[in-house]
């Protein structure tokens, strides 16, 4: 199997911000305290609503090991990988709370030996599903190289991370060859009818910056990446969706040794915009690890902040409960917040 190594996992070097109680710290640190506390910005507590989505982290192995990772996922991650029990739990919970969609994300998801499984069972019990590829696993082995069938014979909506339409910036972000695997990757995808408008074959990609800076509009990269990736490359897609790089794991490690973290912190501060509060994406979305484990959000996972409930494990929880809740806030929040706002499904604002 073809690895696409950027950088090696925070966990394989024993980095200290490994571990999520340590990057809290330098979140929270004195030196930061130019920054309000993210939850005096806002109007009291933050509360949920019902959920339509429930995102499943079911593994941080990944083929690739990706700079700005906020996961922290690679190839030696390989213990960590959610089990079929945990899986049924988590269907159960979306079937009986009517929550209509699962989003599935990682690590590299197909990388779980259930995947197939859980996909087509989500299915199977009327549930849509969303799925987030990294494109470069569909063709680094053999035992992939169907999934582009599979998944639009399931009605997949796919979610790919692509961080430009050039070679040198999507490989300097996540690792030689990434760009030219990509490119494959898509091909075979539209090859089976995604990317082409039909609303049973989606293939959205995702753009997040390379460097300590906030993205630019979304339509206007969107406009041009359609443009480029069809001129150049002869690839179609239906939407980019713009995503905040959060000051979290190995991009805050970035932010460190590069000497942008106070700065970057500042422009999330300074920029933070109170119309994107509706819409952020842990009012509507619960993630769960790959231990069942329930955060508000997929970051706040990496960051080991549960939410705020007594018992949170997917397997013993009902809505009443979770609807009582306040969602768990600290300074990585900004991200989200900032400019136009960012969220799974790109700007909020």
């Amino acid at each position: 199997m073809s690895i696409h190594q950027k950088s090696k996992s925070l966990h394989s070097t024993h980095n200290n911000l490994a571990n999520p109680a340590i990057q809290l710290e330098v979140l929270n640190q004195p030196s930061a305290s130019v920054l309000r506390s993210f939850a005096s910005r806002l109007e009291g507590p933050l509360k949920p609503l019902r959920p339509t989505v429930l995102q499943m982290n079911i593994g941080k192995l990944c083929n690739q090991s990706c700079a700005h990772c906020h996961v922290d996922a690679g190839p030696d991650r390989k213990d960590e990988q959610m089990s079929r029990e945990t899986m049924e739990a988590c269907l159960d919970f979306a079937v009986k709370y009517q929550i209509p969609a699962i989003d599935i994300t990682g690590g590299a998801p197909e990388m779980n030996e259930h995947f197939r499984w859980l996909v087509t069972t989500a299915v199977q019990r009327g549930l849509k599903v969303m799925h987030r590829c990294n494109l470069t696993i569909l063709v680094s082995h053999e035992r992939f190289r169907d999934l582009p069938a599979f998944f639009a014979a399931n009605k997949v909506h796919i979610i790919s991370s692509l961080p430009y339409f050039s070679k040198t910036r999507t490989d300097h972000q996540r690792g030689d060859g990434v760009f030219e695997d990509s490119i494959a990757a898509l091909h075979l995808l539209n090859e089976q009818g995604y990317g082409r408008g039909n609303a049973d074959q989606t293939l959205d990609l995702v753009y997040n910056p390379s460097g300590a800076f906030l993205p630019g509009s979304q339509s206007a990269l969107e406009t041009e990446f359609k443009r480029q990736l069809k001129r150049r490359f002869d690839v179609d897609f239906d939407h980019l969706f713009v995503i905040t790089n959060l000051p979290i794991a190995r991009f805050l490690d970035y932010l460190i040794s590069s000497g942008n973290y106070l700065s970057y912190m500042e422009e999330l501060g300074r920029t933070f915009n109170p119309a994107t509060i509706d819409g952020l994406m842990c009012r509507y979305t619960l993630s769960v690890g790959w231990t069942g484990r329930v955060y508000d959000c997929d970051f706040n996972q990496m960051l080991d902040l549960t939410s705020d409930v007594t018992d949170p494990y997917i397997q013993n929880l009902d809505m009443e409960t979770l609807m009582a809740r306040h969602i768990v806030v600290n300074q990585h929040c900004y991200g989200c917040t900032a400019g136009a706002g960012s969220s799974c499904g790109g700007e909020i604002a």
